[in-house]
């Protein structure tokens, strides 16, 4: 089978999807993978924020239009990049087992967080990042980072910062583990919707690709990210307000924590629920209609 895969051109983009051809290459060993590199709008205007752009769904938009067209056949992303809804006529065929969902800092000197001097400036593209930063160290100044890694940790040295937040998955895939100051705990930086998972996207018609790629799948990594982005649509997913969320199984019963904070970090909202594994969905629309009951409704009705 002849297979063309469009990711970012990014480098760690191309690294996910070499790991991606090489565990296809496990499955089909006949198999013929084309990597093709796509420019989506969130590569191409990188002295503008997200927001700008267009938010969540910068990175993908590109490469879901190039599957509808058919001038690619598979395409990887990183989870936490795609949005709560997707086209009509794809589909997540797999989700990867999932990397470190942390997020960790790299800082001048190998400061740890809860050193951070007064004034402190930490790089962040992330709303999600620098409000739960601004939430325990309003004193901190949050600086607007975009970039790939390598700019991003150049731009300690060249901005003068005190360090950056970033994703430990995209660190570790990367092999930068090394240069990783702290790792934020959960407790301290909840993540964001789907960081560390890989998913494998595809037309819905394309039923062979589907029923080779199912044997990629890592079922417990599916459920929790089937539970955040439905947590994440129901909180109306193309919001530009801080969310994050993280599903979790363990001995049997998935746990999902969601949090939706004010932009400044003044006011963050912050919920969890229990159950069964199956109940994801409604997992999901359950700890959103929680989180808007305590006030998330009034800062989505602010912001949205």
């Amino acid at each position: 089978m002849n297979i063309k895969i469009g990711t970012r051109g990014s480098k760690l983009a191309l690294a996910q999807t070499n790991f991606v051809v090489e565990s296809l290459k496990k499955i089909a060993p006949d198999i013929h993978a084309e990597i093709c590199v796509i420019k989506t709008s969130g590569d191409i205007m990188q002295d503008v924020s997200l927001l700008q752009i267009g938010g969540q769904g910068a990175f993908v938009k590109e490469i879901e239009e190039a599957l509808l067209s058919g001038k690619v056949d598979l395409a990887v992303h990183s989870m936490k990049d795609v949005p709560g809804e997707i086209p009509e006529g794809l589909t997540f065929a797999a989700i990867l087992k999932r990397e470190d969902v942390r997020d960790v800092l790299v800082s001048r000197g190998r400061i740890k967080f809860e050193f951070m001097p007064k004034g402190a400036a930490i790089g962040t593209g992330s709303l999600r990042r620098g409000a739960q930063i601004k939430a325990m160290l309003p004193d901190i100044n949050i600086v607007p980072l975009r970039g790939n890694i390598d700019t991003r940790l150049k731009k300690i040295e060249t901005e003068n910062l005190t360090g950056v937040i970033l994703a430990a998955a995209g660190m570790k895939r990367l092999g930068y583990a090394q240069t990783i100051s702290q790792f934020l705990p959960i407790e301290l930086m909840l993540p964001a919707v789907g960081q560390g998972a890989l998913g494998l996207q595809i037309r819905k018609r394309d039923s062979e690709l589907a029923e080779m790629l199912i044997k990629l799948n890592h079922a417990p990594t599916a459920t929790e990210v089937t539970a955040e982005r439905s947590y994440l649509r129901a909180l109306g997913g193309g919001c530009r307000l801080p969310i994050a969320a993280y599903g979790l199984i363990e001995g049997g019963c998935l746990t999902l924590e969601g949090l939706v904070a004010a932009p400044n970090g003044a006011s963050v909202i912050r919920d969890k629920v229990w159950g069964a594994p199956d109940e994801a969905e409604d997992l999901g629309r359950k700890l959103a209609g929680m989180i808007m009951e305590k006030g998330g409704k009034k800062l989505l009705n602010l912001v949205c």
